[in-house]
């Protein structure tokens, strides 16, 4: 034990030892904090600078926090004003597409409807080419048979002379005096007199003609087609021309212009030969250039037969014309006669107008005498 004053320490004392412990401690720790803040001097200066560095960072968030609001703002008003420019043009746009959709769709229609009228055209021709496909086959079937191909002729023929000659001026099947029987008689005044008209057609040498490959198949073609062309000329010859009865010439009608064509390019021959027996070969152009000729001396001659009637008319007109004349110089007699008795009339009128104005002014002298009036010249 340790005497300290009045104050006995046990050294052995454990409350002792943690006691200076304490008091050890404490003053260790106040030099610690002593050093410590002593050392921490520039940390807190640090840290006052980073306060003031937070403080201006905190204005500047402040400041950058009232930009963007005011960025946001005018972000809010720029996005207000592009949604509005947005809808406006989104509007426009679809005006615009509803218009061209419109204008698409009438153009869509009335192409539609062009579509429509054009395959209308197209079904119609396509209807015709089939009927004309069916008057080919039955064109064919019918040039195909020798006896319907002669009435095709006939028929043909027909129609020619009938669109250009008078119906007077036309006999069909017409029988002479020989029995036969001619399928066109015009009835020419002599001269030239009666033409017969007759038709052929060599449909079938012309087409072994046409088919013909080579030279040999030609030659034998061309053969059997004049053949049949001298055949029918002879025939026509013999049986139309009758002296007296019909012209010294008659005709032979050919209703294919291609047979024609080929006789004139290739077989000029026969031509000339129809020429030497008086038949002259036509075809329905030619033939109708014929009948109007024909058709002109028709006229000419029926004007020439109703000349000396005309002159017999105008000889009656020219007796009636003289008789009217003395007649109207009689009447002119009698106006003369009637104007000379009028003015004769007027004359006397006049001299009793003067003779009664005369004795209205007779003036009676004073002794009952009447004084005599003045006459006047010409009384």
């Amino acid at each position: 034990m340790i005497p300290v004053g009045d104050l006995v320490i046990d050294i052995t004392d454990l409350r002792l030892w943690i006691a200076v412990g304490l008091v050890v401690f404490a003053v260790v720790l106040i030099r610690t904090v002593g050093r410590v803040a002593k050392a921490n001097e520039p940390l807190a200066r640090h840290l006052a600078d980073l306060d003031g560095a937070v403080r201006a960072l905190n204005d500047g968030q402040n400041q950058l926090h009232g930009g963007i609001t005011h960025v946001a703002e005018a972000q809010a008003i720029s996005q207000a004003r592009m949604a509005e420019a947005m809808e406006r043009r989104l509007a426009e746009a679809g005006q615009a597409l509803g218009d061209n959709l419109g204008k698409s769709s009438l153009r869509t229609a009335r192409s539609l409807g062009e579509l429509q009228q054009r395959l209308r055209v197209i079904d119609e021709a396509q209807t015709r080419i089939e009927k004309l496909s069916g008057d080919v086959l039955g064109l064919q079937d019918i040039l195909s048979n020798k006896q319907t191909r002669g009435a095709f002729g006939e028929i043909q023929l027909r129609e020619i002379v009938t669109s250009a000659l008078p119906p007077d001026a036309v006999s069909f099947q017409a029988t002479l005096s020989n029995g036969t029987r001619a399928d066109c008689l015009i009835r020419m005044p002599y001269p030239p007199g009666p033409i017969v008209i007759d038709s052929k057609f060599p449909l079938e040498p012309y087409e072994a003609l046409v088919r013909a490959e080579t030279p040999s198949e030609k030659t034998a073609a061309g053969r059997q087609l004049r053949t049949a062309l001298r055949a029918h000329i002879k025939a026509i010859s013999e049986k139309y021309i009758i002296e007296g009865e019909t012209s010294d010439g008659a005709l032979m009608f050919l209703p294919s212009e291609a047979v024609y064509a080929e006789l004139h390019a290739n077989f000029s021959e026969i031509v000339r030969e129809g020429f030497e027996a008086r038949v002259w070969i036509v075809s329905p152009t030619t033939c109708m250039a014929t009948l109007h000729t024909l058709r002109a001396v028709l006229k000419d001659t029926r004007l020439r037969a109703e000349a000396h009637a005309i002159r017999r008319e105008l000889g009656m007109l020219n007796r009636d014309l003289e008789r009217l004349g003395g007649r109207v110089t009689s009447l002119e007699r009698h106006f003369s006669q009637a104007r000379k008795d009028v003015e004769e009339i007027r004359v006397s009128a006049d001299r009793i107008g003067r003779r009664s104005k005369r004795l209205e002014v007779v003036d009676f002298a004073e002794d009952g005498t009447r004084a005599e009036p003045t006459r006047q010249a010409g009384e």
